[in-house]
């Protein structure tokens, strides 16, 4: 990473109230400017961010749903029709998760919904590591700020990100885990893009929000 980006980066956690930053080589203290307490002020810190990811999308899908939810759903980084509409899962995949939720007595008034990242990235492709390592501290604030009792992760790559870890989806899911960051229980699950592939796989995923809704009603 070059002076430029990492000054950005460091800026940006800056700016988000993240004052200890631990890299591969050493770990950088800076104060925070101001202590982000609130949903508008984290969207308004992040709109603020200049990096070339932004410059390629029409908006930034923030995230959408029930402030207050018990469940948040954690994507993996907006489509082209979330990309024109400035919201997340809009598209086809979000018409699958509203009938994944609506199976176990849920819809989109009783949860929370965002991505790992909140601009599209080019041709839809993967995240880079560079990107999810530099939006993973906004993610852990946008989850704390929510304050929800379960994150369910969609997909691998959201999956990996905030777990960081290398194992692979098929392993991870449906296993109750814990990440020190956030007090929410975790359930890695399939992406609703992937069973429009594999449409076979939709039970399994039933299966995993059962265990979320059982769980939540305790």
């Amino acid at each position: 990473m070059d002076q430029r980006a990492l000054y950005q980066v460091l800026k940006w956690f800056s700016d988000t109230g993240v004052s200890d930053i631990t890299s591969d080589a050493v770990a950088t203290q800076r104060p925070a400017k101001k202590e982000i307490t609130t949903l508008a002020e984290l969207k308004e810190a992040i709109s603020k961010v200049d990096i070339p990811l932004k410059k390629c999308a029409l908006n930034m899908v923030f995230g959408t749903g029930n402030e207050n939810a018990d469940l948040l759903l954690l994507g993996e980084a907006p489509g082209e029709e979330e990309d024109k509409q400035g919201l997340p899962f809009v598209g086809q995949s979000g018409l699958l998760l509203d009938k994944i939720l609506a199976a176990v007595d849920l819809d989109r008034t009783k949860v929370y919904i965002t991505n790992i990242l909140p601009w599209r990235p080019p041709g839809n492709r993967t995240p880079t590591g560079q990107e999810i390592s530099m939006f993973r501290q906004y993610v852990l604030k946008h989850i704390s700020l929510v304050n929800p009792k379960v994150v369910v992760c969609l997909g691998g790559t959201a999956t990996k990100a905030l777990l960081q870890t290398t194992d692979g989806i098929v392993h991870l899911r449906g296993k109750w885990t814990e990440i020190p960051e956030i007090s929410a229980r975790i359930m890695p699950t399939f992406h609703p893009a992937y069973l429009l592939r594999s449409p076979s796989q939709k039970r399994e995923v039933w299966h995993d929000f059962l265990s979320v809704r059982d769980y939540l009603s305790q």
